[in-house]
C-alpha cells in the first residue's frame, strides 16, 4: 500500500488555471454569449457610421 501512496503523490500536480477556467461550463457559456454579442454590437456601430450623411 506505501507503494501506492508513493505513486499517487507523484502524480498530483497542480492543475493549470487555464484548464480550471476551461472546465468551467457556466464561464464558457458566458463567454459563449458575450463575445458575439461585442463582435456584432461593434460590427453594427460600424455599420451605422459608414452610412453616408443625407443632404
Amino acid at each position: 500500500m506505501a507503494e501506492s501512496d508513493e505513486q499517487s503523490s507523484e502524480n498530483e500536480e497542480p492543475i493549470p488555471v487555464m484548464q480550471q477556467l476551461l472546465d468551467n461550463p457556466f464561464l464558457l457559456l458566458f463567454i459563449g454569449v458575450t463575445i458575439p454579442t461585442i463582435f456584432y454590437v461593434i460590427w453594427g456601430v460600424m455599420e451605422i457610421v459608414a452610412i453616408p450623411i443625407a443632404k
